[in-house]
């Protein structure tokens, strides 16, 4: 697991604000932009003139510098040209906001939700984060337009309103040939305005990911602990696709949605037929679901069959469906073709008994924290 964010050692600082800064493995640059820069240093490299100067330990310039000095462990070698950085001169506190050289990508846009589901993997924050807006601002001017795919989450990224609006125009204009993820619980496209402001954006290649955990609404409110969001979801939905705004449905598969998990992709398939894309995913073992555990384990071995059902109900109706988050060896071979390898690299693993499997490459092992805390009991290696 890669570690995105930390506290750095301060070897010099400034005593100003936090700032986004791009990585560089170049000294010789134009002086306009080492200002914007921070220099991984190395042997014999001049730091002169770099906003920021980033060493290993007791490597720092022989020289002071004007620029802020600040140490890295290595768990931070993953670094490289490209990636961007912000950097609390204060504190001393890193983020990796963006890696060049991923399709992993995610810009956090709040921490604030309307929903609080069981098994929430970024646990919503009553504060205010306006200041996170701001940044992703910023960030979108300075990723390069060659970017693959973003993702934008929450908290809910909708709760930003107009604000939201904004960056999708801005991402449009800064980034046209960029696929854009963003993962939403889909409630405020309810008004239709706001869903026809997100679509008159125009984005090439915008997705907006929503779920629905159940076809029964009780069970959806459920787990995302929030009356009537069922019902506000499904129209959000609808008013979405009226206004030709692709969407994907996802469904997390855990205790509490397996047992009508074909019967809610009958329902998707007999009344939303003409979403884009569903996506069954497997549960990660991060924020809310730690605690929730006992609640929500079940085997994705022991749901495999009816993991099948679903999925071979789904294709008979035509819709294009994915399972994400699964390892091979617990699914059926029916089902290979749905298959995709999806969690993010930086926090994907693999198990010891994994090493010899002969379908390793096609696999996508593990959150991180399913090797820590929980994972299939029959995990075993293809021949």
């Amino acid at each position: 697991m890669l570690k995105l964010h930390g506290q750095l050692p301060i070897v010099n600082a400034s005593r100003g604000a936090p700032y986004l800064v791009t990585v560089t493995t170049h000294d010789q640059l134009p002086p306009d932009q080492k200002r914007t820069r921070a220099l991984l240093m190395k042997p014999r490299f001049d730091p002169t003139g770099f906003k920021t100067i980033l060493v290993k330990k007791n490597e720092s310039p022989r020289e002071r510098t004007e620029g802020d000095v600040f140490e890295l462990s290595a768990d931070y070698e993953y670094l490289d040209e490209g990636d961007i950085l912000r950097l609390d001169p204060v504190a001393g506190s890193m983020r990796c906001l963006y890696r060049r050289n991923s399709i992993h990508n995610t810009i956090l846009l709040t921490e604030q939700c309307n929903h609080y589901c069981l098994m929430c993997s970024q646990p919503p924050k009553d504060v205010d984060d306006s200041w996170l807006m701001d940044e992703a601002m910023e960030l979108i001017g300075l990723i390069p337009p060659e970017t693959e795919a973003l993702g934008f989450s929450g908290g809910e990224p909708t709760l930003r309103g107009d604000r939201f609006i904004q960056l999708l125009q801005l991402t449009k204009d800064r980034l046209p040939r960029t696929a854009i993820d963003v993962l939403s619980n889909g409630r405020a496209f309810k008004d239709l305005t706001f869903a026809a402001k997100c679509a008159g954006v125009k984005h090439p290649d915008l997705l907006i990911g929503i779920p629905i955990y159940s076809d029964d609404p009780v069970r959806h409110d459920y787990v995302v602990q929030s009356r009537g969001a069922f019902d506000e979801t499904i129209e959000g939905i609808l008013n979405l696709k009226a206004v030709n705004q692709r969407v994907e449905i996802r469904v997390v598969i855990h205790r509490q949605t397996v047992d009508r998990l074909v019967q809610t992709c009958e329902f998707l398939a007999r009344n939303l037929l003409f979403v884009d894309h569903v996506a069954l995913m497997g549960l990660e073992i991060t924020g809310f679901t730690r605690p929730n555990l006992d609640l929500l384990w079940v085997d994705p071995y022991d749901y495999r069959d009816v993991l099948s059902e679903s999925v071979k109900l789904l294709n008979a109706y035509g819709m294009t469906a994915s399972i994400y988050n699964h390892q091979l060896c617990t699914l059926n071979s029916d089902v290979r073709g749905n298959y995709r390898k999806s969690i993010s690299d930086w926090k994907n693993e693999y198990l010891d008994v994994c090493a010899p499997c002969t379908k390793r490459d096609e696999c996508g092992g593990f959150f991180s924290s399913s090797k820590l805390y929980k994972h299939s009991a029959h995990i075993k290696a293809f021949p």
